[in-house]
């Protein structure tokens, strides 16, 4: 990955500009990553409906995202501090298919509930959770999947494999998180994958991305 994909940010992912004023925050790794990560989408979520995206961040993926999905309602989802950012990003788009965002914190929740989506997406989370946090979101969004025909869960960002890094950019980004908060890293592939089949989640793809990332897919069948 390069370094100019990341961006500092918060629980979420790519955080952008605070979100306490009446400017919309913007991360410039959201225009950048946004179309790769729509061609996953366009083909992984061609039949689902309802999308719950965990940590929406600025909201910038959200609304490219539904716009070019019309077919899906789009629920964005982040911390508390997050929110008003993310309504500035839904509010000016005005979209149909995007209702206001939830609070929702993946160790404390509260999660919506079980079947009321058949999809979940996360960008450039696993990084910055602990991994804790990584097991509180694996497990969840396994509980809210549950007897979703087919629900499907697209991970994006960074990943490690064999426990080693796929380049030196992302292993200097490593260092980067390590000296930011010791509980963030950029996660094995492996054991992300475990903590989805505990949850009752089979990979389904691993698709490489530009900047030395990947679109992680997974799906549960009903039961």
């Amino acid at each position: 990955m390069g370094r100019g994909e990341r961006v500092p940010r918060g629980p979420g992912r790519e955080r952008g500009e605070p979100a306490g004023s009446a400017v919309k925050p913007h991360a410039p790794a959201c225009d950048r990553n946004r179309d790769p990560i729509l061609a996953v989408l366009r083909e992984h979520f061609a039949d689902r409906r309802r999308v719950l995206e965990i940590g929406s961040g600025t909201g910038q993926h959200a609304v490219h995202f539904a716009a070019a999905l019309p077919w899906l309602d789009w629920q964005c989802s982040d911390v508390a501090a997050q929110l008003a950012g993310i309504r500035l990003w839904l509010d000016e788009a005005a979209l149909p298919n995007t209702p206001a965002p939830l609070e929702l914190d993946v160790a404390r929740g509260p999660w919506p509930e079980s079947g009321r989506f058949d999809a979940v997406f996360t960008a450039n989370t696993l990084h910055i959770m602990g991994w804790p946090e990584v097991e509180a979101f694996f497990a969840g969004a396994g509980r809210l999947l549950d007897g979703a025909q087919g629900g499907k869960l697209v991970v994006y960002g960074p990943f490690n494999y064999g426990g080693a890094y796929t380049s030196d950019s992302n292993r200097d980004f490593d260092a980067w998180l390590a000296a930011r908060d010791p509980r963030s890293a950029i996660r094995d592939a492996e054991a992300v994958e475990a903590l989805a089949s505990a949850a009752g989640l089979g990979r389904m793809a691993d698709v490489a991305m530009p900047a030395n990332n990947r679109c992680l897919v997974f799906s549960r069948e009903k039961g």
